[in-house]
């Protein structure tokens, strides 16, 4: 199965991406809680890719792919904006944050809790990130 959508590069169309997401996975025997994190999880790969590559240009456009291997669940996130591997990043120290009063920096460290994997790949225009899910999965 792959179930894909496109949206436009603007944050408002962040909630069609958690539908979509949430919906994908619903067809799936997951229980809420993991449909939840992995939500999470793509969102804020979304998001960051939106805001800080795209400039949130409605021009642009992001596709999300989620495919459902024999291991597991495999999340393909691409778009045309700027290039940027955020996962070369180490985590942040949370108490760093919070004595900086930090409203941001803890995403990919969730997303990397989330998931068991996170591999970028630039290929001229696109970049996509790459998610892998771990889990036994069988259809509703």
């Amino acid at each position: 199965m792959v179930e894909r959508i496109k949206i436009a590069c603007t944050t408002e169309n962040l909630k069609e991406v958690r539908k979509f997401v949430n919906s994908t996975l619903l067809k799936f025997h997951i229980s809420e809680n993991e449909i939840n994190m992995i939500v999470l999880a793509v969102d804020e790969i979304c998001a960051n890719r939106i805001i800080h590559s795209n400039q949130s240009n409605r021009n642009n456009q992001l596709e999300v792919e989620i495919s459902d291997k024999e291991e597991g669940l495999l999340f393909n996130i691409k778009d045309t904006g700027d290039f940027y591997d955020n996962t070369i990043q180490g985590d942040p120290e949370i108490l760093n944050l919070v004595k900086e009063k930090r409203k941001g920096g803890i995403g990919l460290m969730l997303v990397r809790k989330i998931m068991d994997s996170i591999e970028v790949k630039n290929e001229s225009p696109y970049t996509t990130y790459t998610l892998f899910k771990k889990m036994n999965i069988t259809h509703a």
